[in-house]
């Protein structure tokens, strides 16, 4: 069995990976020119993070990434919700990684050359259009200039092409753009010194206005780390277009951010310092789009954000397109014909990643600060007079359970 795979970011390039695992070939077909490290600061949960470690991964993330110890939820006043320990300090086997996401992408790609050849990674090339019949699926390429480069061949064909995905659009021709929601992120990473334990999250403020301050690396000496910031704040009405396209390379405008950055007061961090020392940064309209019906069709499916785009809530994008992945190899090395793989797959994942994409318009775990901020708008003395503790874990342990990064549903590894 063959597969095409669409798109060269964490998903596809970690299907490449766990088809070659279990003896399946494929290829995949990157419209950029070059696979280069782009985008700042991601976490990756521990339950992707097993599944990377069980593909013989976890020293190479060691050696670029900053192992997440602890996670707190602050109001936009600084004061604390919710602390509880991350990755390795909570019990798992397997840690949680703060990481720039292109240092992420390069290590998979980098295995992906080793393991599958470079012959195997196909760069500049755009999907133009596919066709499928009774023996395999038949996709066509073309360059930036819209000149024919390429026609592959395969048994099945994986859309993992990102939120304005082809293939998607090919399937559903009427689904229209994507949803946004009213809220614009800016974020940004830069030299800082080290805050708390050197590797502590902080997120303070609810959906409507927030800040995400977290180490993604070693910094220029022992007291200073790569240090990712995010400021996500509603400028707008949902349902309505955003003012930009969702880009992730859209350089951000510090006269448009700085007047929301006054609104937080962070303890351990000067936020609008950290900011102001960033010499660039990147803005985007945080953008979904609705769940489909089914993700497959015949021998096409899609993957990761294409399948599944959701707001940057909870951590959660990059892990469950590396737990599609996952899902997507089992089904087609334990089937007898691919479209029966296909059809598993999404009956497995499609109504989890439905159920956080609905979460995260929610404010996922994080919702949990929207909820003392409705009740104690400007601030509290007792947390627990304000929301019992028992209704606060039940927040945040119930989108863990739904996410599936919850102890207890941990699996085995790839």
């Amino acid at each position: 069995m063959k597969a095409i795979i669409v798109g060269g970011g964490v998903g596809g390039l970690t299907t490449a990976l766990m088809l070659r695992a279990r003896g399946l070939d494929c290829e995949l077909y990157e419209q950029a020119d070059t696979i280069r490290e782009l985008g700042v600061g991601i976490n990756t949960l521990p339950h992707a993070i097993r599944e990377l470690t069980g593909l013989g991964l976890l020293d190479r993330l060691d050696d670029v990434a900053i192992r997440t110890d602890e996670l707190f939820y602050l109001t936009r006043h600084g004061q604390q919700v919710w602390r509880e320990k991350r990755g390795l300090d909570a019990g798992y086997d397997v840690p949680q990684f703060s990481i720039h996401r292109g240092r992420l992408q390069n290590v998979i790609y980098q295995a992906v050359v080793e393991r599958l050849g470079p012959q195997a990674v196909h760069t500049g090339c755009r999907l133009g259009a596919f066709s499928q019949d009774e023996g395999g699926v038949t996709a066509h390429f073309f360059d930036r200039t819209g000149a024919h480069v390429s026609t592959a061949r395969g048994d099945i064909l994986i859309g993992a092409d990102g939120i304005h995905s082809k293939v998607r659009q090919t399937l559903f021709p009427d689904e229209g753009p994507p949803c946004w929601n009213g809220l614009m992120l800016w974020r940004g990473a830069t030299d800082w010194p080290a805050f708390l334990t050197g590797r502590s999250m902080i997120i303070a403020g609810g959906l409507n206005a927030k800040a995400v301050i977290y180490p993604i690396a070693e910094g220029s000496g022992p007291a200073n780390r790569l240090t990712n910031w995010a400021v996500l704040v509603r400028i707008g009405d949902a349902n309505t277009l955003p003012p930009r396209r969702e880009d992730w390379s859209r350089v951000g405008k510090r006269e448009e951010l700085m007047p929301h950055v006054a609104g937080f007061t962070i303890p351990h961090v000067d936020l609008a310092a950290l900011i102001r020392a960033t010499p660039e940064f990147w803005e985007y309209p945080c953008c979904d789009r609705d769940p489909l019906p089914y993700w497959s069709s015949g021998r096409v499916t899609l993957l990761g954000d294409a399948a599944h785009p959701m707001y940057p809530v909870g951590s959660n994008g990059a892990s469950q397109a590396i737990l599609d992945a996952r899902a997507l190899a089992d089904a087609l090395a334990r089937s007898e014909h691919p479209r029966q793989a296909l059809v598993a797959y999404e009956r497995q994942r499609l109504p989890m990643t439905a159920e956080i994409v609905a979460s995260n318009r929610r404010g996922g775990p994080e919702g949990v600060i929207d909820a003392v901020e409705k009740l104690a708008p400007q601030g509290f003395s007792d947390i627990d007079a304000i929301l019992s503790y028992d209704a606060r874990e039940a927040i945040v342990r119930g989108y863990a359970a739904k996410a599936g990064f919850a102890a207890r549903l941990i699996g085995k590894s790839a």
